[in-house]
């Protein structure tokens, strides 16, 4: 095949990230919006299919993490980064737009249209991000805006807290912001990457318990949700404290520049 067309290991991971994105549309739609539109009132079925749905969302984030890691120690395609965004966008823009655009139909206090808004503006929020990603160059090592896989786990945290629907939609479109926005994230390496791996292997540990009903699941799935949007408030704030900070260092080596 010619150079341009072959896969790397990389791709096939990026592939992966796309794969788990569309069938947790799959999942989305097949275990919640068919059965509420059928009049079934089965909650443990919609339970197992929400669960498998962010779950493989998480997957998805894990073969995210991984295509780059193995990008930079193999090599990559030429197509890498246009397959990586590709994916990115069904698995972090797609898929969690979709997950609260059904919401908006199932939840009881929710409104169906004014949930579809929302849903539209993460998953406006993500194309652009990743439309900047590909245009902007910042300095290594940041994230400008709230990375798509993060936001995306954020938004469906928020919605699995059961807040009231418009707690639930600020919150959402707060993210969505985020996402779009200067703030600096620190990009996933060394320890950085250890640790969001784990969180989330511990965050599909806390669904699989949620999923299958087992004694205090659903209070654990309420704390890693709320920990999951601690610390996507967190991290701005810590950002924008480090720009002041910086800001303050630098007026003041201007003004001893300055003295005689």
């Amino acid at each position: 095949m010619p150079l341009s067309l072959r896969l790397s290991i990389a791709d096939t991971l990026t592939l992966g990230n796309a794969t788990c994105g569309f069938m947790a549309v799959y999942f989305t739609t097949t275990g919640i919006l068919i059965p509420h539109i059928q009049g079934s009132n089965d909650s443990g079925m919609a339970r197992h299919s929400a669960a498998t749905a962010v779950i493989l969302m998480l997957a998805a984030a894990i073969f995210d993490l991984f295509d780059g890691l193995v990008a930079r120690k193999l090599r990559s395609s030429p197509m890498g980064a246009e397959l990586d965004n590709l994916s990115d966008l069904i698995s972090f823009g797609l898929a969690p737009a979709y997950f609260v655009l059904v919401y908006g139909m199932v939840a009881d206090d929710a409104h169906q249209r004014v949930a579809a808004v929302g849903a539209i503006v993460v998953l406006l929020a993500v194309v652009l991000r990743l439309a900047r990603f590909s245009c902007v160059t910042v300095k290594d090592g940041t994230f400008q805006g709230m990375p798509s896989p993060f936001g995306a786990l954020t938004v469906v945290s928020i919605v699995l807290l059961e807040l009231p629907f418009v707690a639930t939609l600020l919150a959402i479109i707060g993210t969505a912001w985020l996402m779009v926005s200067r703030v600096e994230y620190p990009k996933p390496r060394g320890r950085l990457a250890v640790a969001m791996l784990s969180w989330i292997v511990l965050s599909m540990a806390l669904l699989a318990a949620w999923a299958f009903d087992a004694p205090g699941g659903q209070l654990l799935l309420q704390t890693g949700c709320a920990l999951q949007l601690v610390l996507g408030a967190v991290i701005p704030l810590f950002a924008t404290a480090r720009r002041v900070n910086n800001f303050r260092d630098n007026r003041r080596e201007a003004r001893a520049t300055q003295l005689p």
